[in-house]
């Protein structure tokens, strides 16, 4: 995958700093431009994260930084929503000049709302999703509303935000009351993505709800479960990521398509966020592994032992449930805990050291339904028969070998 640094002349005049990430290997099925929130910047940990997972899934993604921000240049005084709104405008017009114009927008906070008022500018938009977008973009001046007298009377004042001082002009203020997000939404005329966490401390839910009822269809509601608005935990991002290029791929020729043929074997690899992450990939699924914060991760997903045990967990399940299919027991459901540790081998007889230890995987089942107890125990020894339960029971051969790579 390779991630271009790229510049282009904003709203502003001055550079705009940007990084576009391509997928491996073909060229992008689609290009998309991604909105990164207000006072972020395109290395928002969302925004990148985001980017690359689309990238990685076939769409070209362009991510900036808007005028004043970041690496862009011009003042952060001198910009508005409305110099939000144009500089997507010549991002999507730097794309059509140099690449291929973009078929979907993607924004996250205000630039989710940037996203839908630039939609009708930028012809060859097929598709716009937010992540965390305020219906009203007036929502902004609460950030500081302690100080809007100030600016008012004034001018201009210096605010704080995100720990962050910045100048806010009463140009600014003025600007955000002449935009009537609502019209825009039901005037969209391109199918909708919303994506919020119902638990969002900066943006409420209630801005999701109302976007929704404002759109026309086609749309589509994604909530984001336990996510916070920066989406700080790279699952929370992944899991985004992986709804909108799912979702894209309905409206984007070719774009999100998966693979024909998977690559066999699971395959993991370094994210580069935090210190452990990594992503597997398992056929056509994926997910994130992960060590617990107290061993220096990030507890973005299971550590390899817990995987290893829902394995044991799964196969026991399944096991469990073909025979009783096959035998027509009322079995109406199984439930199994796996729990995995070390402990002294004292009679292991393969045992170097009296006092090595060995890894014990400690399942529990609980079966539901109107069995005897004799089913019950003929159910429990077929657990013990699932596939995954006799590898872990006996000597396995793991051999590693080295892969030429192709990065230098």
């Amino acid at each position: 995958m390779a991630s271009l640094k790229v510049t282009f002349k904003g709203a502003l005049g001055a550079h705009i700093a940007a990084r576009l990430e391509l997928p491996p290997g073909d060229a992008p099925s689609a290009y998309a431009l991604f909105a990164h929130c207000f006072t972020c910047g395109k290395d928002s940990a969302a925004a990148v994260r985001i980017a690359r997972a689309l990238a990685e899934r076939g769409i070209g993604v362009l991510r900036f930084d808007f005028s004043g921000l970041g690496e862009s240049g011009g003042e952060f005084a001198d910009s508005s929503f409305s110099t939000n709104v144009a500089d997507l405008v010549a991002a999507a017009d730097f794309l059509r000049e140099n690449y291929d114009a973009p078929q979907l927008l993607i924004g996250h906070s205000l630039g989710g709302a940037a996203v839908i008022a630039a939609a009708h500018l930028i012809g060859e938009a097929k598709a716009v999703a937010t992540i965390g977008a305020p219906s009203d973009v007036t929502h902004l001046a609460h950030h500081f509303a302690d100080q809007q007298d100030e600016i008012e009377h004034h001018g201009e004042a210096e605010v704080s935000l995100a720990g962050r001082p910045f100048w806010i002009r009463k140009g600014f203020l003025e600007d955000l009351r002449q935009h009537d997000q609502a019209e825009r939404v039901s005037h969209l005329k391109r199918p909708l993505l919303v994506l919020h966490s119902p638990t969002d401390a900066v943006v409420g839910i209630d801005s999701a709800s109302q976007i929704f009822l404002a759109a026309k269809h086609p749309k589509s509601f994604v909530s984001l479960d336990g996510a916070d608005h920066l989406l700080t935990r790279p699952a929370d991002a992944a899991f985004a990521a992986d709804m909108i290029a799912a979702w894209a791929a309905r409206y984007l020729p070719g774009a999100a398509a998966a693979p024909d043929a998977p690559e066999q074997g699971v395959i993991a690899e370094e994210t580069g966020a935090g210190r452990f992450q990594q992503l597997l990939s398992i056929g056509r699924h994926s997910l994130f592994a992960d060590e617990p914060i107290a061993l220096g991760g990030d507890d973005s997903g299971p550590n390899p032992y817990e995987l290893v045990a829902a394995g044991l967990a799964a196969c026991k399940s399944m096991t469990v449930r073909l025979y009783a299919a096959r035998k027509n027991l009322p079995l109406d459901g199984i439930s199994v805990r796996v729990n995995h540790d070390r402990v002294h081998a004292k009679d292991c007889a393969d045992c170097e050291e009296r006092g090595e230890k060995i890894d014990r995987f400690q399942a529990e089942l609980q079966l539901v339904g109107d069995l005897n107890a004799e089913h019950r125990a003929r159910l429990l020894e077929i657990a013990d028969r699932c596939p995954v339960h006799r590898t872990l029971s006996h000597a396995a051969l793991v051999e590693t070998a080295l892969k030429e790579s192709s990065a230098p």
